[in-house]
């Protein structure tokens, strides 16, 4: 079941400002970007950036997940391992509100989500 419109009217709004943050530097936006996407429940952040040797050709990469879990109400976050498979994050599988999401991703004090 897709999100409400208030809800995605939320998620736009948090992510336009997790975005204006400037997570990339200014001479760098238009060789890479970050942006998000909503599918269903789910927002995945991905980065997207030329590919080497390639340089007009562009790949993106996907940086984490997060699904909305309506029954519990409540984000269940994932990052994607070398396998390619979305795996919960650990320390912090879930949080109560998205704008948590977004800060633990900001951090990244595992390493999971930047590398």
């Amino acid at each position: 079941m897709a999100l409400t419109q208030q809800q995605t009217a939320d998620i736009e709004s948090a992510m336009a400002d997790f975005l204006a943050t400037g997570r990339t530097p200014v001479e760098l936006r238009e060789k890479m970007e970050i942006g998000f996407r909503i599918k269903g429940q789910s927002v995945v952040i991905f980065e997207r950036r030329p590919f080497w040797p390639y340089s007009d050709e562009m790949i993106e990469r996907v940086v984490a997940k997060a699904t909305y879990v309506r029954r519990t109400h409540c984000w269940r976050i994932y990052w994607q391992r070398a396998d390619l498979k979305w795996h919960a994050y650990y320390p912090q599988a879930e949080a109560l509100l998205f704008e948590e999401f977004i800060a633990l991703v900001d951090e990244d004090e595992s390493a999971c989500f930047w590398g």
